[in-house]
């Protein structure tokens, strides 16, 4: 029998933002003044209390294994986090601690899936889920959130997505890559569903941290008994603190999931790298000024994206409610010609933008909008400021 590899393996998809992320790097190093719109981290160092209590982990000798699921003192931070935060009351024992959100998520669908279960993903959605799913052998159920909806997918429409084979339903909020937030009303309607269904929401809530104006995170968990116990909770440090390479996350959930997540990371990372749980424990614990000072300074970055696109040709946007990633409609662009030819799609405009321009963005085709591109404003407003230049000068030599 010939050798072959795992085709479940070979069927996921690259990551495009790494990709793009990657390519303007490549740029950078050649000397090349590239502005890169990729960054899915913020532009800040990462505070440095929490920089120090690592070092302190270190000389003290904290580098040994810990338990799988992370160390009690973390366990019980993250508990006192989700209590004064959220709203949400829960146990250390309710608590895993992992290698990063991307790793939470893997634990969580690995946990609760059986081959061809399925799980509702509101479109746009992150490009991670449906792979991370996929690789956990169950089958991602699209559901379409129009611009007119503010890309938020509604009660009715998650419930017309149910069948029988339904295990879950992902929410993200704030959202990657919309920016867009679901109101205490529309979650209160989505528990609902969710109970009525019988099945688990896993709500990745890793942007809660980074949210603008009026609005309010408001965590599906805490809307009733009901929706608590059918909830999976997923969150971290690397976009609120700017830890996005200390790799913590964790998630919060009943005993019976935690302690299967706990027991498959335990065979597949031992535990999350015991330095940064020292880290994690004082960015949770220790001072919050940093996390303020880094969510004023993207919501005037913010302000500033938002006017500039709003004001260019072609192109347009909603205010991004969270996160760091303003969301842009290029559909009028792929009616126009650059250089004699129509652009096809986003990832066509992206190749222009980097080739031509040197402005690497994120085309969504891979978050389900082949028609929009993704800005993050987590890069210098001094280079914000250069890159929507080069994209102007863009949109004005369409024809």
């Amino acid at each position: 029998m010939a050798l072959t590899l795992s085709t479940k393996a070979q069927a996921v998809k690259p990551s495009s933002t790494l990709s793009i992320t990657a390519k303007a790097k490549e740029l950078k190093e050649k000397g090349i003044d590239v502005v890169g719109f990729g960054a899915g981290e913020p532009d800040f160092n990462t505070p440095e209390n929490i920089c120090e209590a690592a070092i302190e982990a270190i000389n003290q000798g904290f580098t040994k294994y810990t338990p799988a699921s992370g160390t009690l003192e973390l366990k019980k931070a993250v508990c006192d986090k989700f209590y004064n935060f959220n709203g949400l009351q829960y146990n250390p024992d309710q608590i895993v601690i992992s290698n990063g959100g991307k790793h939470s998520l893997t634990n969580i669908f690995q946990a609760i899936l059986n081959p061809g279960d399925e799980v509702i993903i509101p479109v746009p959605y992150w490009l991670s889920y449906p792979e991370i799913v996929k690789l956990a052998d169950g089958v991602p159920v699209f559901v379409r959130a129009e611009k007119e909806q503010d890309y938020k997918v509604t009660a009715e429409q998650i419930d017309a997505a149910c069948t029988s084979n339904t295990k879950a339903l992902i929410i993200n909020s704030p959202n990657n890559p919309s920016g867009m937030i679901y109101t205490r009303e529309e979650l209160e309607a989505i528990a609902e569903v969710v109970v009525k269904r019988d099945i688990y929401v896993v709500s990745d809530e890793i942007y809660e941290n980074l949210i603008y104006g009026d609005n309010k995170p408001v965590s599906i968990a805490s809307l009733g008994e009901e929706i608590y116990k059918r909830t999976i909770t997923c969150s971290g440090l690397a976009k609120s603190y700017s830890m996005t390479g200390w790799r913590i996350g964790y998630t919060a959930s009943s005993k019976e999931i935690a302690k299967v997540m706990g027991s498959v990371q335990s065979h597949q990372t031992s535990n999350p790298n015991s330095i940064a749980q020292k880290a994690a424990l004082e960015a949770l614990t220790g001072p919050q000024a940093s996390v303020k000072e880094m969510n004023k300074e993207f919501n005037a970055r913010r302000e500033y994206m938002y006017e500039r696109i709003s004001n260019m040709k072609y192109i347009s946007a909603l205010k991004p409610q969270g996160a760091f990633y303003l969301f842009v409609d290029i559909h009028e662009i792929l009616e126009k010609e650059y250089k004699g030819s129509t652009i096809k799609d986003a990832n066509h405009l992206a190749k222009i933008l980097i080739e031509d321009f040197n402005v690497a963005v994120i085309p969504c085709t891979d978050f389900g909008f082949s028609d929009h591109i993704r800005l993050s404003y987590a890069i210098s407003l001094e280079q914000i400021k250069k890159g929507l230049d080069r994209i102007e000068e863009f949109t004005n030599q369409l024809v």
